[in-house]
């Protein structure tokens, strides 16, 4: 096992996703000698975007929300070249599709919000009262609210089992990854509040942008690419190849699995598993960029990717993304293909499948009473964060790793973090 001058640093950040990058800036910024390590051949993690047979395809349908603090803080969001989704949901249902839009941002297409159509007027009216809330009080008073799962916060908030089932239960699993609405309804009231004040929209060059621009502006010299950590030392962090990268302290910024192996005992959540097919069309099954649900749940969201950015075709067909709960057997994509067909009034099969990506642990589970963070210490000199020691979104991983840099520098000028 060998050890070199330059294998010298302050603080081994283990895992490149936006946790990562985002605490071995803040790190750098202050002071130390970082170095961040990335098994992966590229930063980001579950934040992926590849190029198959030319198409821009993200591992799992994710979307971009710009009302999120720590976006605002720590990106250029216009050299992102994001391109909006539609404000609201069509949901598809028995008599047909209908439209949950926000009528202060498409007031002519909130028809569907008429009583009697997607929801009773005492639906409505507690809605907009729930809607009001979150919105408009402090986030603090929101995130100081008792903690049930969604499916009790809904009806505390006087939401019929009717709305749940048309609508709630339709686009809240695709967001949560599971349709049983046993995540915090604390999270769901802080999630609807940053759909509400914040644009859903897409990069141009896909959701891998994101991490990019961040390790973009990380100093030289901090991040390695393929270089994978077998273990944590008393001194540091050896990798795979026998190398021993020496630091007195170590922070774990990987997804839960793989914190669990190189922290034995830490205690990690769930994890929620989704698969996104990707299917090329020759002309758009629906030429807006909107999200679609089913409201018979036969899967959980699709969309026309090239109606928010053409160029994610390469030869002008259409990009459709439909994402499904778990790990489906080919008849089950069979007849998530006959769903799309009916959903959008086109013939499915002649589609084909551009790809197929199963994500483990895409998120974790939050169910309550759920802490919106949680420390990162974990023993002296060792931290761990991520999205499953905060919220499962790109917010709460970049805070879990905002947060494990500000008890570093601390704990470091205390003297306890050496």
């Amino acid at each position: 096992m060998g050890t070199t001058d330059d294998e010298l640093c302050d603080v081994t950040v283990v895992g490149a996703g936006v946790a990562g990058l985002a605490c071995a800036a803040d790190l750098s910024a202050g002071g130390l000698r970082v170095r961040l390590l990335e098994a992966g051949d590229t930063v980001g993690g579950r934040m992926r975007t590849d190029r198959i047979a030319g198409f821009t395809v993200d591992r799992g349908f994710q979307v971009f929300n710009t009302a999120y603090p720590q976006v605002k803080r720590r990106l250029d969001l216009r050299a992102l070249r994001l391109r909006p989704f539609t404000p609201g949901v069509l949901v598809h249902t028995d008599d047909g599709m209908r439209r949950f839009t926000d009528p202060s941002r498409r007031f002519r297409e909130s028809r569907d919000l008429l009583p009697g159509r997607l929801a009773s007027g005492r639906d409505l009216l507690a809605l907009s009262a729930l809607t009001a809330y979150d919105v408009l009080a402090p986030a603090a008073l929101v995130r100081a609210r008792p903690d049930r799962t969604t499916l009790t916060a809904l009806a505390d908030a006087g939401v019929s089992p009717d709305l749940v089932e048309t609508f709630f239960r339709p686009f809240l699993s695709g967001v949560f990854l599971e349709d049983d609405l046993e995540t915090s309804g604390r999270f769901f009231h802080l999630v609807w509040r940053s759909m509400l004040r914040g644009t859903l929209c897409l990069p141009a060059d896909g959701i891998g942008a994101v991490p990019a621009q961040l390790a973009s502006r990380l100093p030289r010299g901090v991040l390695r690419t393929d270089t994978p950590v077998a273990a944590l030392t008393a001194h540091g962090v050896t990798l795979a190849d026998g190398t021993e990268v020496r630091s007195p302290t170590v922070v774990v910024a990987t997804g839960q699995r793989a914190a669990a192996e190189l922290l034995p005992g830490l205690t990690v959540p769930r994890g929620r598993t989704v698969t996104t097919l990707y299917h090329a069309a020759a002309q758009p099954p629906l030429p807006e960029p909107v999200l679609v649900v089913d409201s018979r749940r036969r899967f959980l969201n699709s969309c026309v990717l090239t109606a928010v950015h053409p160029h994610y075709s390469p030869d002008g067909r259409a990009l459709v993304s439909t994402s499904v709960l778990g790990t489906p057997d080919p008849q089950a994509v069979d007849a998530v293909v006959r769903a799309l067909g009916e959903v959008y009034g086109t013939d499915a099969g002649t589609w084909e499948l551009v790809h197929r990506v199963t994500v483990h642990d895409a998120l974790p589970a939050m169910p309550p009473p759920h802490p919106l963070s949680q420390t990162t210490r974990v023993t002296p000199g060792r931290y761990v964060c991520g999205d499953h020691r905060a919220t499962g979104s790109v917010q709460g991983a970049l805070a879990s790793g905002t947060r494990a840099a500000r008890e570093v520098l601390a704990d470091m000028r205390r003297g306890a973090g050496r």
